[in-house]
């Protein structure tokens, strides 16, 4: 979201209740509550839709693209629908040269980077399991001493 408003774009993100003034706070122009309106029913005509959830929401997803719109997902390969294209994205290597624009945006506070919290390695499978829950609102690290 925040590289997204960095770039200039146009951002609609959705939150539970409790996290809207979080997604607000990273830079979304709009935050749709999830939990009392179906985003489908409120959003058309985007360019891009990130899909970071899968499943039903990734499907509900297409009803907001333009035609020629990218559905972009982190999770599954999307389905091509209706005019539009689905795009898996993964990374399987990173540059150092793109991590070292993103380290720039970091010191610069042009990006912030909120950690929920902060693990020592040892508690590496706790660390896990609270992200795999997906009610962060932020960062976990680990710490290696």
């Amino acid at each position: 979201m925040q590289f997204a408003r960095h770039k200039g774009a146009y951002v609609i993100g959705t939150a539970s209740g409790k996290h809207v003034d979080y997604v607000r706070q990273l830079g979304a122009n709009e935050v749709i509550d999830y939990k009392n309106q179906r985003f489908e029913d409120s959003v058309r005509d985007v360019d891009v839709v990130l899909d970071t959830i899968g499943g039903e929401t990734q499907d509900r997803s297409w009803q907001t693209l333009k035609p020629g719109g990218v559905l972009v997902s982190t999770v599954q390969q999307p389905s091509n629908s209706q005019g539009r294209r689905g795009i898996f994205f993964r990374c399987d290597h990173a540059r150092s040269d793109q991590l070292g624009q993103i380290a720039n945006l970091v010191v610069s506070n042009e990006v912030n980077v909120h950690i929920e919290k902060s693990l020592p390695l040892a508690e590496a499978r706790r660390a896990q399991e609270l992200s795999q829950a997906g009610h962060t609102q932020g960062k976990i690290i680990l710490e290696i001493s």
